[in-house]
């Protein structure tokens, strides 16, 4: 991942992520994973094991982005790290726009993901707050 072309990849990757999330596009957050998929966090976890499960598992998430106005998701790639010749760990800061354009914190998470000739896909969500 030390090429500029791999950042640019992850930073296209994660631009697409951001916006399929803040605009409630479930389809294209399920194709951002790999599956099967997991997501963990300090109270819970959860695996999905088709796009079907991964559309509904972020389907409570829509509303949420509606309710705080947010337009817009950018995130900041804190770490990069080549685990494999196909996976990498990223730690990512999210910061969120409202449709006021007010910035706004989002959370952090690490995120392993498998590259392929198709670009990254999401196989692991941590939350680190």
């Amino acid at each position: 991942m030390q090429a500029p072309t791999d950042i640019a990849a992850l930073t296209d990757f994660f631009d697409r992520y951001g916006t399929a999330l803040t605009t409630g596009d479930v389809a294209a957050v399920a194709g951002c994973y790999a599956l099967p998929g997991m997501v963990v966090a300090d109270s819970y976890s959860f695996t999905f094991t088709s796009p079907a499960a991964v559309a509904l598992s972020f389907l409570g998430a829509a509303p949420l982005y509606q309710e705080q106005q947010i337009v817009a998701a950018h995130a900041e790639m804190l770490d990069v790290q080549p685990l494999s010749a196909a996976l990498t760990m990223v730690e990512v800061a999210w910061e969120y726009l409202d449709s006021s354009g007010n910035a706004l914190t989002g959370g952090h998470f690490r995120y392993l993901l498998r590259i392929d000739a198709n670009g990254p896909r999401i196989t692991t969500v941590i939350s680190t707050h």
